[in-house]
């Protein structure tokens, strides 16, 4: 049996392969539905991005979220103001348990 035989989606696997000079793969959106789950992993564990195209038109971008890392979450996080009720929340618990362990 010849290889395009033995595998029938050798074409779709070929095309989730990431092209090293464009940032992200262009894929057809059929073979997006008919491979998601490889495409899941790619982002997941590669984290490499995709272009979902139909009909000749870009209809979506699949990448690796961009929150979820310390040092992602800490930007985001000096991004906002400071929450002055929230701080004295906090020292207001801290002291109850200090109170309690000595307890």
């Amino acid at each position: 049996m010849d290889a395009a035989r033995a595998s029938p989606n050798r074409e779709a696997r070929e095309s989730l392969q990431p092209d090293n000079h464009d940032l992200m793969t262009e894929i057809n959106a059929t073979n997006a539905a008919r491979n998601f789950s490889e495409l899941l992993d790619a982002v997941e564990h590669r984290g490499e991005h995709f272009t979902i195209v139909r009909r000749g038109k870009v209809v979506a971008q699949l990448e690796p979220v961009a929150i979820g890392r310390g040092a992602d979450i800490k930007a985001l996080l000096r991004l906002r103001r400071v929450d002055r009720a929230w701080t004295s929340d906090l020292v207001a618990t801290r002291e109850l348990v200090a109170i309690e362990e000595r307890s």
